[in-house]
């Protein structure tokens, strides 16, 4: 099997592509909003925390797609669903009403009764999650897994320091990690020992021997201490969440350590193993995958995820990784971009900027995330310029109808934004007074740089298909990379001559 990396739906995608019983290890971590007390989850929001109560609303609310997932449920789609789950979600239905936390467990409900039909029958299912909704996850995780012969394994407490913060409760320092799997009587399970060496608890051998004390011979037992591999790990496990200066440290907001996951991928599975991460985000699981020598499956909906994946494997492996990887649902033609850049679903109304502005960066520009009012930024790259400082590229993507004054405006955002080159992606081909709009403002040269560019370029989504046409300015971060990369050989020569 070739590892494969799906954008879109993880639904959708377990269902039209991922086939019955394939799947040895299933690992999610389902985004969540644990922010959220339980009167906002229950839609009853306090005026104190509304614009934090909205980031959670606007992830999980009632709408269309609760509808229609709450009514598979219901009338059981093509007998997907278990009974217990079918009573299930129509009695929390009563309790809840339907609202933001109803939309969360009825978007689990189809996705873990898709996740049990793929694993294999010797396969493992681990759903991490938090203490904000982990009691109604696991009735949803029994309702399936339980009632068709599978067997709930273990409640994992991922345990961890982090800095305290001031509050009137305990401070709050686990996530938990529902383990199952879906043979009651077998399942891949390899013992994982805790390491001796980084002050886990030693394990001791009791000797009998014969002692002679006050004239007379006794049977005692000594404890000595055993030469061991360590002690079988128990369901608490201390694992340091990634520091701010970890190298493993991409910066997203839910990124996992890797030593969690090459814990439960080394326990539930073995080498030549299918790995399933229906939540990808920034690839932790299919990274260590990767490093342990299994076959993977990624799924995520956005494609910054994607593109992060794309960029971690390149980092960790080399550029060869990525002629080893299968990637679908990303446009490959001027029909599936267009089909990207029309979709009406709220949720993935930005995908085709991103998706045009990544693509043509590889992957290397960054995404305008902010709210509202963009001032006619979509991305932003840096690269080093003659005074050996950050230059800024703005980028910027229109999948509608264009026109001269486009350029204009961008031609304006590169002067207040004191930017030195821009990028115009458009779905549509230019007009001629564009192209002559963009020719006007001139060039730009650097003594970095080998050749001279237009300081507006425009580039056509049919050319980075097409012609695979992408941004060859080499980009400050790459140039650090290098430098750190220099430093590390030099490092190993220093010790070799030594």
């Amino acid at each position: 099997m070739v590892n494969q990396l799906f954008y879109g739906d993880n639904l959708d995608v377990l269902r039209r592509h991922i086939k019955d019983e394939s799947v040895d290890l299933c690992y999610i971590d389902p985004p969540f909003n644990s922010k959220r007390n339980y009167n906002q989850i229950y839609n009853n929001i306090g005026n104190e925390d509304q614009a934090q109560a909205q980031a959670f609303i606007d992830t999980w609310t009632w709408d269309d797609f609760a509808n229609q997932g709450l009514a598979e449920i219901l009338e059981n789609y093509q007998g997907r669903f278990t009974s217990q789950s079918i009573d299930l979600i129509a009695g929390l239905t009563k309790v809840l009403s339907k609202g933001s936390l109803l939309a969360y467990l009825v978007h689990m409900t189809l996705r873990v009764a898709e996740i049990h039909r793929v694993l294999k029958p010797t396969g493992s299912f681990y759903l991490h999650c938090d203490p904000t909704a982990s009691h109604y996850l696991k009735l949803i995780l029994d309702a399936i897994f339980c009632s068709l012969g599978g067997q709930f394994r273990n409640e994992i407490v991922w345990h961890y320091k982090r800095w305290p913060a001031k509050q009137n409760n305990f401070q709050r320092m686990h996530d938990i990690i529902f383990f199952y799997s879906k043979n009651s009587l077998t399942n891949t399970f390899n013992t994982f020992y805790e390491d001796l060496s980084v002050g886990t608890q030693k394990r001791w051998k009791g000797k009998k021997s014969k002692v002679e004390f006050e004239g007379k011979t006794r049977l005692v037992t000594q404890m000595t201490d055993e030469d061991s591999i360590g002690t079988p790990a128990d369901d608490v496990w201390n694992i340091p969440v990634i520091n701010s200066q970890a190298r493993e440290r991409l910066g997203y907001p839910t990124q996992k350590p890797e030593a969690l996951l090459e814990r439960i991928i080394k326990v539930s599975s073995n080498e030549g193993d299918v790995v399933l991460d229906a939540y990808c985000g920034c690839g932790t699981t299919v990274a260590v995958s990767q490093r342990l020598n299994r076959k993977w499956i990624g799924i995520d909906i956005t494609y910054q995820s994607i593109s992060l994946i794309l960029k971690r494997l390149e980092d960790a492996f080399g550029k060869e990784i990525l002629n080893q990887i299968e990637l679908n649902g990303i446009p490959k033609d001027q029909e599936s971009a267009i089909a990207l850049a029309n979709k009406k679903d709220d949720r993935t109304r930005k995908e085709f900027e991103k998706w045009a502005i990544l693509t043509y960066s590889n992957n290397r520009a960054t995404i305008n995330a902010k709210k509202g009012a963009d001032r006619g930024i979509d991305g932003i790259a840096y690269f080093q310029g003659d005074k050996d400082e950050p230059e800024k590229i703005i980028l910027q993507v229109k999948s509608g109808k264009v026109q001269s004054g486009d350029i204009r405006d961008l031609q304006g955002t590169i002067t207040l934004e004191q930017a030195v080159l821009g990028i115009f992606i458009t779905l549509k081909e230019p007009t001629k007074d564009m192209i002559k709009t963009a020719k006007s403002a001139g060039i730009y040269q650097s003594r970095y740089m080998s050749q001279s560019y237009d300081k507006i370029q425009i580039v056509t989504v049919r050319e980075i298909l097409e012609n695979k046409k992408r941004l060859d300015v080499r980009l400050s971060f790459e140039v650090v990379k290098s430098a750190e990369k220099q430093m590390e050989v030099k490092a190993m020569q220093l010790e070799l001559d030594l």
